[in-house]
């Protein structure tokens, strides 16, 4: 996929040995060691953590709870049952407690199942000593919300779209890396190429300055034609150190993305062969709301709208929680007296609010939370049709450019070749200095343009890959190794 054009890309002076280095090297290269690349990585790494929080509280949370050595000693207020009377009383005891509770969250109806099994001891000292168990071997209790928001449910269509947003957004990062390598890369090629242009132009105008010289005592040439001549030298001249200097910012710039020390010098490789690759707009846009972000971002806001109105419905009208706890439970002064034939629990009921009147505040929420439902409803509509627009505009480019390349280059060789023959005819005498510096000008402006539209090619098709997160040129759609990123956490 790469060839040299050897007799147009000459490179600029370096100040050391340079590195030489293919696109597809810098990319690679960026991918892995840039830190953009690695704030894409924590990133996906940090949604794939809560996509797995998630998937857990779905799951039975085991609970082991207690409390130990909690010593007493002191004066506590008390109320006789006798006479009703208030006083103070010396309390002095050690408790102790241990038990295993198990939750699960009922997705379905919002509610949560409770289990658990626990085990007190209470140790009184003072005048009568006494020991006493109190056990509850197994004690099986629901909260179950009535007309209330369910959290679960939302959750639920939510949080799986959520985790696939986040490896999306993953891949579609990096592919930003991919383009910030592909402007870096041209952006110093560009720079390498204006400096040997820079160079090459003042070796030329010197020799030009010679024979114009020459042919100026002869008449052939006059004053003003030389003086054009020495200052277009001193031009020249003024352009290497000006081109040095962009090349030495492009080249750190690269350093930096490809996290290089930034002495590090790279010789960019030119491309002037590319893939025949005609792509179809109908195709492109399919891929495009199949595999990227688009369609999910529309899709989550348009269900977190649909349940800020659902819950603000909830929240302003009853409330009622049901409450349900069947057990078995007993004391005793010895330890197995407690599992002894224990006694049966079951406690159930309903608890409830209702507003009589709250000034339209609940009514309030729930047209606030409509009236936002109905915004992301037209910002996706007006999303998707700039999103169809702008696909059309990006394959339209891409399928332009390859042909734009072929047509620039060919110019770029007529260009170089015209200046040469003008630069022959000049010293044979029958060319001015005027047709003479058109020819150079012309030269220099169409191998700038080669470059530049180079660049866009490859622009261009890494703007549609971020977009359709597919490789058009080996036909695969892109992945993300999961297990590779996260084995080893």
């Amino acid at each position: 996929m790469v060839t040299t054009v050897a007799a147009l890309w000459t490179g600029g002076t370096q100040m050391m040995p340079a590195q030489e280095m293919t696109l597809d090297e810098a990319i690679a290269t960026a991918r892995s060691s840039s830190v953009k690349a690695l704030e894409a990585r924590q990133a996906f790494i940090s949604t794939y953590w809560a996509w797995r929080s998630y998937q857990a509280s779905r799951l039975p949370s085991f609970i082991l709870y207690g409390n130990l050595m909690n010593y007493d000693r002191s004066l506590a207020l008390l109320q006789s049952p006798d006479d009703g009377s208030m006083k103070y009383v010396s309390t002095h005891n050690l408790q102790n407690s241990l038990g295993l509770r198990v939750a699960q969250n009922i997705p379905w109806t919002g509610g949560t199942l409770y289990l658990y099994s626990d085990l007190n001891r209470i140790d009184q000292y003072g005048a009568e000593k006494a020991l006493t168990w109190y056990a509850q071997p197994v004690t099986l209790s629901y909260n179950q919300p009535l007309f209330a928001y369910n959290q679960f449910k939302w959750d639920k269509l939510i949080e799986p779209r959520e985790y696939e947003r986040g490896r999306r957004t993953y891949l579609e990062s990096m592919e930003d890396v991919t383009l910030a390598a592909v402007k870096a890369y041209f952006g110093l090629l560009e720079a390498q190429e204006q400096e040997s242009m820079a160079r090459t132009n003042l070796v030329n105008t010197r020799r030009m300055l010679q024979i114009a010289g020459e042919r100026l005592s002869l008449g052939t040439v006059t004053r003003d034609e030389y003086l054009q001549l020495e200052l277009r030298m001193l031009n020249d001249s003024i352009a290497i150190h000006e081109s040095a200097l962009l090349v030495r910012e492009s080249q750190m710039g690269l350093n930096s993305l490809l996290g290089f020390d930034e002495e590090s010098q790279i010789r960019p490789v030119m491309e002037d062969r590319f893939p025949l690759l005609t792509l179809d707009y109908d195709e492109v846009l399919d891929r495009a709301l199949e595999n990227s972000r688009f369609n999910l971002d529309n899709e989550i806001s348009l269900l977190e709208a649909r349940s800020s109105v659902e819950k603000a419905k909830a929240e302003r009208g009853v409330t009622m929680s049901f409450n349900a706890r069947f057990g078995l439970s007993k004391s005793g002064e010895a330890f197995w007296d407690a599992y002894y034939n224990p006694l049966d629990q079951e406690v159930f009921g309903l608890s409830f609010t209702v507003p009589i009147f709250d000034w339209g505040l609940g009514r309030g929420k729930v047209q606030k939370a409509r009236a936002a439902e109905e915004v992301v409803k037209a910002q996706v509509q007006q999303g998707e049709n700039d999103y169809r627009r702008k696909v059309f505009t990006d394959v339209g480019q891409f399928n332009n450019q390859q042909s734009q390349c072929a047509v620039s280059r060919r110019a770029m060789e007529i260009a170089l070749e015209r200046y040469e023959l003008m630069m022959e005819r000049f010293r044979e005498g029958s060319a001015t200095v005027t047709d003479l510096n058109t020819a150079r000008s012309e030269s220099d402006a169409a191998r700038r343009k080669y470059v530049g539209d180079v660049g866009r090619y490859w622009q261009y098709y890494y703007e549609i890959r971020k977009e359709t997160l597919h490789d058009f040129m080996e036909g695969a759609d892109l992945v993300v190794d999961e297990n590779e990123m996260t084995g080893n956490l």
